[in-house]
């Protein structure tokens, strides 16, 4: 008798089968909903293509001659195509209109600038983001904290202090905490300007996406004897390759475009000034030289676009790193 209950026990109930099968899904939210609609996917068609439209127009005013583009609108060019690179190749080695030089210069101190600032921010704050989430130590928490508030500081209020402290050094009275860096007329002030600037939000961000990673994981590598150095760098970075590549355009794209850091730390000079240091100098120089600035303008935006075409396929996970579990 207890065999045969057992075994009836041991049965699925076919009631609780079917009630399960028809259960129906959960009904969609109405944001969910609102952005399904049709009418939702035409009208963010639409808003991209007029947003595409100014970009469109710059780069064809930049390859049309100069009295095509004092004479008629840039869309006329479909009609009656005259198209060369002449304007870029003025703008790049020649200068051109009382200015003496080209921008290739100034766009290799971009990328001189740009990569070395993003890889330092990536790193140091890569680092610092798995020791407060994994690294038990006393005060951790109050860092973290600390570090976050940060965030609301403006990077103008700190440009002055750190001039001084590159150019002059620390001092308490007579006693030298910090001598004067001799740095002028390199990168150096640049790098370090732009990665202590991007270290509270890169620090925020990468903490959110490291610390949601599974903690299994991490005790079985500590109980098979692997050091955190072994574990930040077999597991932790290419789990948070999505978070890194997110913030990596970001950062890119931030000290790309930067002018006020670059003039404060770098100067104009051609040895170290970026490209958007030029830039300014040319849009004053040139007036209405349009056929020059807009190919200038375009050599400024290619680089940032390839950047964000080569990792976009990362760019939507990291986002939402860290933002659910599971």
């Amino acid at each position: 008798m207890n065999e045969t209950a057992a075994a009836h026990d041991a049965e699925p109930d076919p009631l609780a089968k079917h009630v399960t099968d028809t259960r129906p899904a959960p009904a969609p939210g109405p944001v969910r909903k609102a952005f399904s609609n049709p009418i939702a996917s035409v009208i963010v068609v639409v808003v991209t293509v007029l947003w595409t439209i100014p970009t469109l127009g710059l780069l064809v005013t930049s390859l049309r001659p100069k009295q095509d583009v004092a004479e008629t609108g840039w869309w006329t060019a479909f009609a009656h195509p005259d198209l060369g690179l002449s304007n870029y190749h003025t703008v790049l080695f020649e200068g051109g209109f009382g200015v003496s030089g080209g921008l290739l210069p100034y766009l290799v101190n971009s990328l001189a600038i740009s990569i070395p600032a993003t890889v330092f921010s990536l790193v140091l704050a890569a680092m610092a983001a798995y020791a407060l989430s994994w690294v038990r130590f006393r005060g951790s928490d109050v860092i973290f904290f600390v570090i976050f508030a940060l965030q609301v500081v403006p990077l103008q209020m700190a440009l002055i202090p750190l001039l001084q402290l590159f150019s002059g050094g620390a001092h308490l009275g007579t006693v030298t905490i910090i001598p004067a860096f001799d740095l002028s007329g390199t990168y150096a002030p640049v790098w370090l300007a732009h990665t202590m600037f991007a270290m509270p939000l890169a620090i925020f961000l990468l903490h959110n996406f490291i610390s949601q990673l599974p903690r299994d994981l991490m005790e079985a590598a500590i109980v098979d004897g692997a050091s955190h150095f072994k574990i930040f760098r077999s597991i932790v970075l290419p789990l948070c390759t999505p978070a890194l590549a997110s913030f990596a355009i970001f950062e890119f794209l931030w000290v790309w475009n930067d002018l006020l850091v670059a003039l404060t730390f770098a100067g104009g000079t051609p040895e170290v000034a970026p490209m958007t240091v030029r830039l300014a100098q040319l849009s004053g120089s040139f007036g209405g030289r349009w056929e020059l600035l807009t190919a200038g303008a375009f050599l400024s935006i290619i680089i940032p676009l390839i950047v964000f075409f080569s990792l976009q396929r990362y760019f939507v996970r990291g986002l939402l790193a860290g933002s659910v579990k599971g």
